[in-house]
């Protein structure tokens, strides 16, 4: 994701392929309602001892044995996880009016630091999408007076992006309301929680980030 996010999440959700839902109905609680029910401090004992996925799991061990469906346990919760935080994205920007790949964009380009420019090739790059998938977006992001697009000095066949003010206001803003989101996905953990399940998901992706 642009942004502190658009690093944590691929452009496009992938779809949950891992376990079918027809097994077992998937009464997932929304993110915020997660938040408030087991945030930090509250009663252990409110917290259940099982969730959708454990059924899930259960049920695949009862019908196939001979299986070890253990990696279930962790990815079918990633893959939940995943659901809530492209609905919190979705949220956050449709609120001012950008497409997730649109704040992508912003958010590259605000992260680069002054003078919030960059190379529509660098852009792709960074935001895992193709020449021509980043180029409608630039479109409309320049019609849009998010950002300009000018010839590079340093290449006459090249192009240099650039955020404008209007553009960096948009994008400063998304970010805030998507973090306030995030927050409240992550309310269940307390800080020293979170640092621990950020260093044991980064063991899992480094092996993707060279792909």
């Amino acid at each position: 994701m642009g942004g502190v996010t658009d690093q944590i999440v691929p452009d496009q959700i992938v779809p949950d392929q891992i376990v079918p839902d027809q097994m077992v109905p998937d009464q997932m609680v929304p993110a915020h309602e997660a938040g408030r029910r087991f945030a930090p401090g509250a009663d252990a004992t409110s917290r259940p001892d099982t969730d959708t996925v454990d059924a899930l799991v259960t049920a695949w061990r009862r019908e196939r044995p001979d299986l070890d469906v253990g990696p279930l346990e962790v990815l079918s919760r990633v893959t939940r996880l995943a659901r809530h935080l492209d609905i919190a994205r979705r949220a956050a920007f449709d609120r001012y009016d950008l497409e997730t790949g649109e704040f992508d964009v912003l958010a590259a380009l605000r992260r680069s630091g002054s003078p919030y420019a960059l190379s529509p090739g660098r852009l792709a790059t960074e935001t895992l999408v193709t020449s021509g998938t980043m180029t409608n977006r630039l479109d409309r992001l320049e019609r849009d007076g998010l950002i300009t697009r000018a010839p590079d000095p340093a290449d006459r066949r090249g192009v240099i992006v650039q955020l404008t003010a209007a553009g960096r206001d948009r994008v400063d803003a998304a970010l805030s309301d998507l973090l306030t989101r995030e927050e409240a996905i992550l309310a269940a953990l307390d800080e020293s929680e979170q640092q621990l399940l950020a260093a044991l998901l980064r063991q899992l992706t480094e092996p993707f980030d060279s792909l």
